[in-house]
Formats: structure tokens, sequence, C-alpha cells
């Protein structure tokens, strides 16, 4: 009987420690950001390390950054196929399913990150945005903005008769409809191409977030960059596959959520305050940051204008006219 009930505790314990790593996930969650952009170390890293810590390791993560298991336009599909389970999503790269996401990229709608991130992170919660992002088969946790996209040149730009005949990089189709109405020619190019392109004269000017420009050095090759403009946006999703979430205990599943909703604003603070800083290392660098007058402000505003109109007939429907007046509320303009 000893024998007996000591094999039987002996069985029980590994049958216990069986359903203990059953219970365990390790996720497989791709980026396309390098492990040293500051979406990365303030955002996705941190947000990881906040579940693993939070759970006891009982959800861990394997992180493929830098696109090392998918390109930035092959995220969405990575994870819907199951080659990751999850991924940060840069919205503008799945336009096709995901369009009303794009509304971020609209021109003149928040003013630093933090205030783009509240309002994404609202519309993520509920209504069309998570719907959307549902459809595709993943599970939203948290989304947050870059600052807003400012414009860096040889030259200062501020009317839009200063812009004319430009070629200026855009990023998604929104933002190209922002320098066309402005009178420029939007071309599209990856991140780390810009420099050369500005360098040899391909680009005259690039809209781009503060916050991002020391990832590609963009301030070696330019003179003037403007620190109060709002030339559209940039959100990033953090998604997990819902068959694979929706199988998590509900535990998990709020301290996934929650650590996310805290990881949401503080990458976009931290994004802010790096944004105070630069501007002040520029200046010193002999770099002219302006700020826009309040006559170049209004011009560019009502030159802009009609890419809201734009994105709204583009997209149809009275649902993103919903959408347009959620955001609109929540960025108050």
């Amino acid at each position: 009987m000893t024998i007996a009930r000591k094999a039987f505790a002996a069985f029980a314990s590994v049958m216990a420690l069986g359903a203990f790593a059953a219970q365990a996930e390790t996720l497989s969650l791709g980026d396309f950001q390098s492990t040293s952009h500051i979406v990365s170390v303030e955002g996705t890293v941190k947000w990881m390390a906040a579940v693993e810590e939070a759970t006891g390791g009982e959800i861990a993560f394997n992180h493929f950054p830098s696109q090392q298991a998918a390109k930035s336009k092959a995220q969405l599909d990575a994870v819907k196929s199951g080659i990751l389970d999850a991924a940060l999503l840069g919205a503008s790269y799945h336009a096709e399913t995901l369009p009303l996401n794009s509304i971020v990229g609209l021109p003149g709608y928040y003013g630093s990150a933090v205030q783009g991130t509240k309002a994404l992170q609202a519309m993520l919660k509920e209504g069309p945005l998570r719907e959307e992002v549902l459809a595709a088969g993943v599970t939203p946790i948290f989304g947050f903005t870059l600052p807003p996209y400012q414009v860096l040149a040889k030259e200062r730009l501020g009317l839009p008769a200063d812009w004319d005949a430009l070629d200026v990089r855009t990023s998604g189709a929104t933002q190209a409809m922002t320098a066309r109405d402005l009178g420029a020619v939007g071309i599209s190019i990856p991140g780390p191409e810009v420099y050369t392109a500005v360098e040899r004269g391909r680009l005259d000017a690039v809209l781009f977030p503060l916050a991002s420009v020391p990832g590609y050095k963009l301030n070696e090759v330019v003179s003037h960059i403007s620190t109060n403009g709002s030339f559209g946006g940039y959100s990033f999703i953090m998604v997990v596959r819902s068959d694979l979430f929706d199988a998590l205990d509900a535990e998990t599943q709020e301290a996934m959520i929650t650590l996310g909703n805290e990881t949401a604003i503080h990458v976009a603070q931290a994004q802010d305050d790096s944004v105070e800083d630069l501007i002040a290392q520029w200046k010193a660098e002999g770099i002219d940051t302006y700020s826009f007058t309040e006559a170049e402000l209004a011009g560019l505003k009502e030159a802009m204008g009609p890419v809201t109109d734009d994105w709204v007939t583009r997209m149809g429907g009275e649902k993103a006219q919903s959408v347009l007046a959620t955001y609109r509320a929540l960025t108050s303009q």
C-alpha cells in the first residue's frame, strides 16, 4: 500500500506539472521596429515584460523585431495564418483590411502622441475601429500613435505656396492626399531609404514624426524642421490572434489589456517628452526648428481641409461619417 500511495502521489505530481505546462503560453510576437526604437523600448518590450511578470511566467514571448518573422505589410497575415501569435501592426500598412483605422492619418486632428493615443484607445475599446480589427481575425490589445507628423526640409516651408510641385515623402494614401492638397507630390519611400533620397536630392521634404527622426538620422540631411504642424498621424495596434486570446483565462486577458492600456499612454508620453529634448538638441546643432505662424497654420489648415472630405468619400457610407464624428469629438477638433 505504501508503494502504491507513493506511486500515485508521483503520478499526481507529474499530472499537475503537465497541467501547469499546458496552461503556460509562449507567444510568438512579430514587430517591424528595431529594439532600439523608442516604440519598441518604451512600448512593445515594456509590455511583454510586464505581462510576463504579472502572469508569473504563464505568458511569455518570443520577440521577432525588425521584420525577422514577417515584413511590415505581412504582419497581420502572419498572425491570421498562425505563423505568429501576436504582432505590433502599423495600421497604415494594412489599409485594405483596416480602412477605417486610417483615420489617424488625417491632418490637423491631434497635437501630441498622448492626445492621439487617448482617442485611438477609446475607439479600439468599442465601435467600428474595433469591429474592423476583430473582423480580421485578431483582437486589439492596445493602440497608440506617433506624435503628429512635421515637415523636414532643406528650405523653410510655410504657406501652401511654398510647397508647390515639391517632392515630399509621405506615409500611406491619406498622407499622400495631404501632400497633394498642399500642391506637392507625395512619394512613398520606406523609412530606411529616406536619408539617401534626401541627401541625393530625390526628395525636397519629408513628412515624419519627430520622435522617430533619430532612428533614421534625418537631422543630418535637413536644415529646417517644423515643430507645431499636424500633417496627419500614424497608429500602432498590438493584436493577438482571436482564437488564441479567447482561449486564455479571464485573468490573463484582463492583465494583458490593463497593462496594454498603461503601456499605450507610457509610450505616447515618452515620445512627447523625447520631442522636447530633440528640438533643444537640434537647435544647438544649428538646425532651424521653427513654429508655423498663425497665418501659416490657417493657410495650411484651409489647404488640407479637403483631405477629410476625400477620406469620407473614399470610405463611403454613414459609418465613415460616424467614425469621423467620434474622432473629432475625442480630439476636440
